[in-house]
């Protein structure tokens, strides 16, 4: 009885929660959470293998997921992926952009294909998936936005500029993007610390990708941390917006 009163009054159970970025760091533990809880999840990421076996996963577990191959520097993809969660289960409740990239590296080594990357991913990423969602939330009534920005996106520090400029424009066109909804949309920002993710991969200079490996290995937080506070703001009642929620290791500066 107890359990079943938790379920209701969660305010996750039964909502259809697409995430991109999923196959992996915090769109997969927030998918396996939202899916513990009770949400049918839609799961979008590039690698179509890793999204099928975490679905699968879901699936075996007693959740509902579905998925569909999704790169978000592509807008038909985040159309997609809306199209999907609308198709399946008639309706979309929250949208999580999570998916970025952070091949950081100082500006004078001038990667200028990474930082067209980190503003095609972390910022017109975003801004894709803004747009698919957003007429879908209007015609609703109801939508909730959760948009993955970074601790980076609140200091600027050496070797990270263009990554951090894409997380200050998140959180601003987020911000925005709040006061335009009205009073039946919600929109969160999730600005994570350092997560004991595989972030690394990407970076191309080495010298900065072993000092925040070796920063990783030493203080990260676990994703399902990040997780745990993307499912606190969407469980609010639907007249309560969490705005913002920032999060790191309690050793992180």
């Amino acid at each position: 009885m107890s359990l079943e009163k938790n379920e209701i009054t969660s305010g996750i159970k039964g909502k259809v929660v697409a995430i991109t970025g999923a196959s992996s760091g915090i769109g997969e533990a927030a998918a396996l959470l939202l899916a513990e809880r009770g949400a049918k999840v839609v799961l979008g990421a590039r690698g179509a293998e890793r999204l099928e076996s975490l679905a699968a996963q879901i699936v075996s577990r007693g959740g509902e997921a579905v998925y569909v191959s999704t790169d978000v520097k592509r807008p038909e993809d985040l159309s997609r992926l809306v199209g999907l969660a609308c198709e399946r289960y008639g309706q979309l409740d929250v949208l999580i952009n999570n998916a970025g990239i952070m091949p950081i590296s100082p500006l004078d080594d001038l990667r200028v294909e990474d930082w067209e990357a980190m503003i095609d991913v972390n910022m017109k990423g975003v801004l894709y998936g803004i747009a698919a969602a957003l007429p879908v939330f209007r015609k609703q009534n109801a939508g909730h936005f959760v948009n993955v920005a970074s601790t980076a996106g609140h200091k600027t520090v050496p070797n990270q500029s263009v990554y951090s400029g894409t997380k200050f424009a998140v959180r601003a066109i987020s911000e925005g993007l709040r006061q335009e909804a009205g009073d039946q949309l919600r929109v969160t920002i999730i600005s994570p610390g350092i997560v004991r993710t595989n972030f690394t991969d990407g970076m191309t200079n080495k010298q900065e990708r072993d000092r925040l490996a070796t920063v990783r290995d030493t203080l990260a937080m676990p994703p399902v941390a990040v997780a745990r506070a993307i499912a606190f703001a969407i469980e609010q009642p639907a007249d309560i917006d969490v705005n913002e929620i920032v999060i790191r290791p309690t050793a992180q500066m």
